[in-house]
């Protein structure tokens, strides 16, 4: 209610100086007679001036962003693929802005040179094969070479022979609003049959307790992953459509209701040692330096001061998939390839956790006396 009140506001307000302005025209009547509407050469010298003022503008906050802040891009990739995704990054970037400065500047310029004047008449071209052959052909050059390559460094990621498969991890990354779950596969390398029809207590994945091959699976609320060995994300959607986004990891893949998508990367780097990476050390001190900042104000008026923050990579869902769509987030942990599995080991499966849920309650019993004569009395036991 309050947004719209403020909405009828401003466009009471907007009337009022659409108002203001055609009383202040009416009171100039009979004074300046360049009031025709009609560009002259003076209005057309300003537009000109203002054309390269504007390119000027583009230019300069170009740059202030370049130093102001690079420092937010994500940095060092986290996994094998993750290079190549930075190189075509780089390289479209770099085409982007080369082009973007060239052009930009072409057309203000122009629009300067080109400004009307009086008596000037303008040159029209209705064609010229030249030169749309050149401005068609360079583009679809470049482009072609950028799909070309953008398409080599996708195969390589998502594609997964037989014998990866032998190898790999296989973990299931389970979107929901709003959260995340993981299950790992077992030994048998093959995830349960699942189905949102089955969920029901603590199973909330919905997998096929009769299935075998769900027998080994583990269910867990925080990912864990080995360095240096490839794991392949199978993903689902319990509702709506979400999107798996590992950005240090340069990972992203839809999670679609009613399908299964994949996607698999090998980490290169553990959090232990992203941790220590300069980059990261840096964000870490900047964000601490305004967690305490902010901590100040929230203390004086009587809160409690934020936490340090330590650095984690993180699974996000990069889907706007409803209200609380900000607070879907998991943490990942890469770990040596020991430490996983001691991690692993710990964690029960499913199963396991589904019989002891439903294990059926210990029958009560009673312990009565009985009285046989006056001189003995023996226990019996009801239930």
């Amino acid at each position: 209610m309050t947004s719209f009140l403020v909405f009828i506001i401003l466009v009471l307000i907007g009337i009022a100086v659409w108002q203001l302005t055609k009383i202040f025209d009416l009171t100039q009547i009979g004074g300046s007679s360049d009031n025709d509407e009609i560009a002259n050469d003076r209005d057309n010298s300003v537009n000109g001036y203002l054309m390269f003022a504007f390119v000027g503008f583009i230019y300069v906050f170009t740059i202030y962003s370049l130093y102001a802040w690079s420092d937010l891009v994500l940095g060092t990739p986290a996994s094998e693929h993750g290079k190549d995704v930075d190189n075509l990054m780089a390289i479209s970037m770099a085409l982007i802005f080369f082009v973007q400065t060239i052009t930009q500047f072409l057309l203000h310029y122009f629009a300067f040179k080109y400004r009307g004047k009086e008596g000037q008449k303008a040159l029209y071209f209705a064609d010229n094969n030249k030169l749309e052959a050149i401005w068609t052909i360079i583009p679809v050059i470049v482009l072609a070479g950028l799909i070309m390559y953008g398409l080599y460094t996708w195969n390589n990621i998502m594609f997964v022979d037989k014998e990866d498969e032998q190898d790999a991890i296989i973990v299931e990354l389970y979107a929901k609003q709003f959260g995340w779950e993981a299950r790992y596969a077992g030994d048998d390398k093959t995830l349960g049959k699942a189905n949102v029809r089955l969920i029901e207590g603590i199973n909330t994945l919905g997998v096929d307790l009769a299935d075998p091959a769900a027998q080994d699976d583990k269910v867990v609320t925080e990912l864990h992953l080995p360095v240096g060995k490839k794991v392949i994300f199978k993903m689902r959607s319990q509702d709506v459509l979400h999107s798996a986004y590992m950005p240090h990891f340069r990972a992203q893949m839809n999670c679609v209701p009613g399908m299964v998508t994949q996607f698999a990367f090998t980490p290169t780097v553990t959090t232990a040692d992203m941790r220590n990476d300069e980059a990261i050390v840096d964000k870490v001190a900047k964000i601490n330096k305004i967690r305490v900042n902010n901590s100040k104000k929230i203390v004086a008026n009587g809160g409690t001061a934020l936490d340090s923050y330590t650095f984690d990579y993180l699974l996000l869902c990069n889907k706007i998939c409803g209200a609380s769509h900000y607070n879907m987030q998991m943490k990942i942990v890469v770990d040596t390839p020991e430490d996983f599995k001691a991690w692993l080991d710990e964690k029960p499966t499913l199963a396991q956790q589904w019989k002891e849920a439903n294990a059926p309650a210990p029958v009560a019993t009673e312990v009565v006396p009985v009285i046989v004569d006056s001189t003995k009395v023996v226990a019996q036991v009801i239930k």
